[in-house]
């Protein structure tokens, strides 16, 4: 262009190359070409390059095969296809022994039961039961004799074949903790020995404090799964009561997200996640075969008990006591008693085979046999809130009333009710609408085999994670804005929030006041 706008261009209406103007210049064309073959060398360079330095420090890191997060700028899966893991990768402690390892090889010091080498066995399934079971109440496939309280063992299983683990902590969006804990407090619950109940604890909360992870966040993005419930780690350190100090030790651990199997309902880093029933597929075909299953099967009794008789002065004695009761009296009920060896075929035979299976409080306030009443489509039948749903939270309906019956504990205790004319009275089409939704819930309140590949549907496992990631994610957005996030579950009335109906703003009275 000259200074007048006027374009003059490098031929002289004759079709010849005007020589005037100096040697013609590279086409756009060339420009884009050289721009493509430098483009594609770093890719290929910066690939190569921090694919072998990370798959050596991947080796050292972890002993199973990781999928690292992409850190490059010129990664495929941003350029090409959105990455399946962004928001969701997991850091996970490679812990000394003493913490994981070495409790499962010294499982015969836990006193209180003899079965526990057994029950470690599998990644914490147990033993397989082939043929499913007794009377075949269980699959052929996937089922095994699991303990309630290996849900620490069967976590850890499952992480270490995550497709989403990273080696690399900064790259992490969640970090998990690898602790035995329910281990470790069973083998020294009954220890009168306080220092020596407490010492592992103590000593994972000074390995943790020496971690540059740890202080990252101070541990809010951390996690960790007891596999036993909350009351077995809140003991106060100048006490002499139950339990350890791992949840009260330091100010410090309370920032850590902890999944217990039973919950305080005024805490506000510990979760409830199901207990680990006897079902555990590795496939989708193998989770819709037994829905199918339970749908079609013929139940006999009307409603059923699996348990056995507490002391009246008990807390829940009274309760199990009239419950066990009135099913004796009742034609339509089935009892299962104490055996002298549980066998997991007979109580599932039980609840495969009545429409409604009571469960009353346990050693807790839960049961493992809620879940196995829920993989048996049984509805269940609970007498305490507590029980099931301010617990659960992540895995059971808000809408209760949509999945169990609930029947207050007092009227039971003070005889002022009949078990079985609450549920006669409920509508056929309305049990047949309970019992489906029931059904819906069984993958999600079952832990599948760790070994699954290529399955769809997803497991307590993924509910769990898919929660932890979304509280961490919350915490990591709150301290970017200079502020420490705090979920609705903290506080005095935090229980009442996920029992809001929909459009509910605020706490208000509640039915469940009374038992809290």
């Amino acid at each position: 262009d000259d200074d007048d706008g006027k374009q003059h261009f490098a031929d002289d209406g004759d079709g010849k190359q005007n020589t005037e103007r100096g040697l013609r210049r590279p086409s756009r064309l060339f420009y884009l070409a050289l721009l493509y073959t430098v483009f594609w060398a770093l890719v290929f360079y910066h690939h190569f390059s921090t694919s072998s330095q990370q798959s050596g420090k991947a080796a050292v890191a972890a002993p199973t095969v990781l999928q690292l997060k992409p850190s490059a700028f010129f990664s495929q899966s941003r350029f090409f296809r959105l990455d399946p893991c962004a928001g969701r990768y997991v850091y996970m402690y490679d812990l000394p022994p003493r913490f994981n390892v070495d409790l499962v090889r010294q499982c015969g010091r836990v006193p209180i039961s003899s079965h526990v080498c057994k029950d470690v066995s599998h990644d914490g399934f147990g033993p397989p039961i082939p043929g499913g079971g007794e009377g075949g109440s269980l699959p052929e496939r996937g089922a095994y004799d699991t303990d309630q309280f290996m849900l620490s063992i069967i976590f850890h299983a499952r992480m270490r074949r995550y497709e989403c683990l990273t080696a690399d902590p900064a790259a992490a969006d969640v970090v998990y903790i690898p602790f035995y804990a329910g281990l470790d407090a069973a083998m020294h619950l009954g220890n009168k020995d306080l220092a020596v109940r407490d010492a592992l604890s103590r000593d994972l909360m000074d390995w943790l404090a020496r971690r540059p992870e740890w202080r990252a966040m101070g541990g809010r993005d951390h996690f960790l799964v007891s596999g036993r419930g909350t009351w077995d780690f809140l003991r106060s350190p100048d006490s002499t009561g139950w339990g350890n100090t791992l949840m009260t030790y330091d100010l410090a651990i309370r920032n850590a997200t902890f999944l217990n199997t039973e919950a305080s309902a005024r805490h506000g880093n510990d979760f409830a996640v199901p207990f680990p029933s006897h079902f555990h597929p590795s496939s989708d075909a193998e989770i819709t075969g037994w829905q199918d299953r339970m749908r079609r099967l013929d139940r006999a009794w009307l409603w059923c008990f699996a348990g056995w008789p507490r002391p009246r002065g008990n807390g829940m004695g009274p309760e199990r006591a009239e419950l066990i009761e009135q099913c004796r009296n009742s034609s339509r009920c089935s009892l299962l008693g104490k055996l002298n060896h549980y066998v997991p075929g007979h109580a599932m035979q039980l609840l495969e085979s009545a429409q409604f299976c009571m469960q009353p409080r346990g050693d807790g306030y839960t049961r493992k046999s809620t879940f196995d009443s829920i993989l048996s489509g049984c509805i269940p039948v609970f007498f305490h809130p507590v029980s099931a749903y301010l617990q659960y939270t992540w895995h059971l309906p808000r809408d209760y009333r949509s999945y169990s019956v609930f029947i207050p504990h007092r009227d039971v205790v003070d005889r002022n009710v009949s078990i079985e004319e609450v549920l006669r009275k409920i509508p056929p089409e309305k049990v047949a609408r309970m019992r489906e939704r029931v059904i819906q819930l069984i993958p999600t309140v079952m832990y599948r085999h760790p070994a699954a590949k290529g399955v769809t549907f997803k497991d307590a496992f993924d509910v769990a994670l898919d929660r932890v990631v979304d509280r961490v994610a919350k915490r990591r957005r709150a301290a970017a804005e200079g502020r420490e996030y705090v979920d609705s579950v903290d506080g005095a009335d935090s229980w009442k929030y996920d029992l809001l109906e929909d459009g509910q703003t605020k706490v208000g009275p509640h039915e469940f006041d009374q038992y809290l």
